[in-house]
């Protein structure tokens, strides 16, 4: 796989998008670490950046949570255009119009904190990868990986985001 790309610890990743994932906002800073063009994001899904280690089960914790209305803090490992990759600690929340619909969701993302994806993050999605890896359905895999991620989660806390909060405090 590519080089990794770091990005400056004070420096803030944004983007929204559309109800169905589509790019409809980029800053600076998300088409600089990614390595693309505004023009090249507008209108694309926001997958576009998603990285092949990323565990199937974290986006569905994720698009669940949002689905019910509620913010979520995760970490994640993005590709670049170059082949690349970096991680981000990503707040995802859902935006509201006039009505109190949900009409799009904005997430901004800061720089994690490195100890802990080397100690914790990335052997758990290593993991997570794994079980969804194992069954012939993608179905069962993402199942097999969903129930792991919430037995791992309710042995150190009662939510995914404790889970995460505890995890990124313990390792400040």
């Amino acid at each position: 796989m590519g080089d990794e790309v770091f990005f400056d610890p004070g420096e803030v990743i944004i983007s929204k998008t559309d109800l169905k994932g589509r790019i409809t906002y980029a800053n600076r800073s998300f088409c600089n670490i990614a390595g693309y063009e505004l023009k090249e994001l507008m209108g694309e899904p926001h997958n576009l950046i998603r990285h092949e280690d990323m565990p199937r089960a974290v986006f569905k914790l994720l698009w669940d949570t949002l689905d019910a209305g509620n913010e979520v803090f995760a970490y994640v490992k993005n590709a670049t255009k170059s082949g690349g990759f970096y991680w981000v600690f990503a707040h995802v929340t859902p935006t509201f119009g006039a009505d109190g619909g949900v009409i799009g969701y904005h997430s901004s993302r800061r720089c994690p904190n490195r100890d802990l994806i080397t100690s914790t993050i990335e052997p758990l999605y290593r993991q997570l990868v794994a079980i969804e890896q194992k069954p012939a359905n993608r179905k069962e895999g993402l199942e097999a990986s969903s129930e792991h991620l919430s037995s791992v989660v309710s042995t150190h806390a009662r939510t995914y985001a404790e889970f995460i909060f505890k995890l990124t405090h313990a390792a400040a």
